[in-house]
């Protein structure tokens, strides 16, 4: 059987941390940030996990 391939899109959006917990980052920081408050544009900055709820998902894009 073949091996399973990583979804590509998901190896680049999602980075596993030391603990097992799969680290993301914040949407809506690439363009159009004029309009966009500072303090809005500092919290978009820190990375976040991702949802329990998506959890299964993304391990599953990410074979792991």
């Amino acid at each position: 059987m073949p091996k399973m391939k990583t979804s590509s899109s998901a190896k680049k959006r999602f980075v596993l941390t030391g603990t097992g917990k799969i680290k993301r980052k914040h949407a809506f920081k690439r363009h159009i940030l004029t309009k966009k408050t500072t303090k809005q544009k500092r919290a978009l900055t820190h990375a976040g996990l991702i949802a329990n709820v998506d959890v299964k998902e993304v391990r599953l894009l990410l074979h792991i």
